[in-house]
């Protein structure tokens, strides 16, 4: 094969390193966002973090509300850093075909604290299993190996209480070398299954409910038919066929009523009063606000991060140019790119929010019903954003409004065609539904049917299907699970 010698001009798209890093922070939430500078400013020396940055620097955001965290960098001198210039596009169009990150979260609105009120640190909750060692260990008569049967079978629950697992396959799985056969897990379970919570040890809802209808006094009226019901009609129980349950069990209505009553209070899962959800604690990026008439957002100063070079070291620099100083040159250079970012994000960010806004002055009004239906593409094509940068501002990004705390994310989705020619939100046909089941007869719930027929006179035609998938996305049970008796 001959070997040759060519010249190729060719153009390739590159990264550097300033825009990865604007592109990285644009999709970090602001928890993320401020434990990415503590990390930045341990290694770079030329930062630093500043406290009561939100009170001092107030001016430091103009009458529109955009963010001018900029004058705190000395412009005068120009960063050296090669293949970067003053006009720089829209970093989304480097990256149109990233992947979009999204996670869902839970929203809390922040409650200002007395001064006076003393700060309560609350205790580590105590779990269900360590509550059922606690008994197990308080257990008298029985002999250690027993109380360790009886831990063994403590660490198989699940945390609603329940043993997914038959004894069978437990004895199949454990180690030889234990001893520990069918009949002493039986033991063990007999032991677990007295512990409080009562129903904790079942194997299913119906072992669950008749463990805590028999711990109930003998005399108690009508436990033993509603053992006889969750024993033998468990199925028409849960389809709400009252009629059936009468028939079998020959009582009247006023018997069955209070048969119901007292399985209604029964608990089917009973360690879900231990699983104790951990606390997401969310800083809204955007405060909305009503001024003059016209809903508008404004960035939180309080969420921004509180970050500065450090003029000591900057002055240094400036007045002394030799090579051993090249490095902190670079780290000089590499801190105001940072706040440069930080400046970008929270005025895209702060742009975005107020083109939202400007559509959605509606559900500020009124609430759901009126949210109007948006998606990426509108946004972008008005802020001429690509729709990748919409996606990124728009996740983990949130906005305080008087009708709470709501993910940027949560004012799109899609839409549904109306007889007028118009489109309604899917959001606020979920509302439409839930309002309508909310204002239900409970003797006669709408089905799917019906409220498909009322959304048609109202101008919005969905079909019946389309109104199960939004009913069930709300948790709301078929209408037969919603009819009391």
């Amino acid at each position: 094969m001959r070997q040759t010698l060519q010249l190729k001009l060719s153009q390739q798209l590159r990264l550097t390193p300033q825009l990865q890093q604007s592109i990285r922070l644009l999709q970090l939430s602001t928890l993320e966002l401020n434990q990415e500078i503590e990390r930045i400013v341990q290694e770079n020396p030329l930062l630093e973090l500043e406290e009561n940055w939100g009170a001092a620097n107030q001016d430091a955001i103009d009458a529109r509300g955009e963010v001018k965290l900029s004058e705190s960098i000395d412009d005068s001198e120009p960063m050296t850093e090669p293949g970067i210039t003053e006009d720089q596009h829209d970093v989304a169009q480097l990256t149109e075909n990233e992947t979009d990150w999204s996670q869902d979260g839970l929203f809390y609105d922040s409650a200002e604290q007395d001064e006076n009120e003393f700060t309560q640190i609350p205790d580590r909750p105590v779990s269900l299993r360590d509550y059922l060692y606690m008994q197990a260990a308080c257990l008298q008569q029985i002999s250690a190996r027993e109380r360790q049967t009886i831990e063994l079978l403590i660490d198989s629950l699940d945390d609603d209480g329940y043993l997914q697992q038959s004894l069978e396959e437990l004895t199949a799985i454990l180690p030889t070398e234990l001893n520990i056969d069918l009949k002493d897990l039986q033991v063990a379970l007999d032991h677990l299954q007295q512990f409080d919570p009562t129903g904790v040890g079942a194997r299913d809802l119906q072992e669950c409910l008749l463990l805590q209808l028999s711990a109930l006094p003998d005399d108690m009226l009508f436990r033993d038919r509603a053992k006889k019901v969750v024993q033998m009609h468990l199925k028409p129980l849960a389809a709400h066929d009252f009629t059936l349950i009468k028939k079998l069990l020959g009582c009247d209505d006023i018997e069955l009523r209070a048969i119901l009553k007292l399985i209604s209070h029964l608990n089917p899962k009973p360690g879900s009063d231990f699983n104790v959800p951990n606390a997401r604690y969310i800083i809204p990026d955007i405060i909305v606000k009503k001024k003059n008439g016209v809903w508008m957002a404004s960035i939180n100063i309080d969420a921004l991060p509180k970050i500065s070079i450090n003029r000591q070291y900057a002055d240094i620099l400036k007045q002394n140019h030799h090579p051993s100083t090249l490095a902190l040159t670079h780290q000089l250079n590499e801190a105001k790119w940072l706040i440069k970012n930080i400046q970008q994000r929270s005025t895209t960010i702060l742009a975005v929010a107020n083109a939202i806004i400007a559509r959605q002055q509606q559900f500020l009004e009124h609430g759901e019903v009126a949210m109007r239906p948006l998606v990426l593409r509108e946004i972008a094509d008005a802020l001429d954003l690509h729709e990748s940068t919409i996606s990124r501002v728009t996740t983990q990004k949130f906005m305080h409004t008087p009708r709470g705390i709501f993910e940027l994310k949560y004012f799109f989705g899609s839409h549904v065609s109306t007889d007028s020619g118009g489109a309604c939100s899917a959001t606020a046909i979920r509302a439409l539904i839930k309002q309508l089941i909310s204002e239900e007869n409970s003797r006669k719930p709408l089905s799917d049917n019906n409220i498909a027929g009322i959304l048609e006179q109202q101008g919005i035609v969905v079909a019946r299907r389309t109104v199960a998938k939004y009913r069930e996305s709300l948790q709301i049970p078929a209408a037969n699970l919603r009819k009391s008796f």
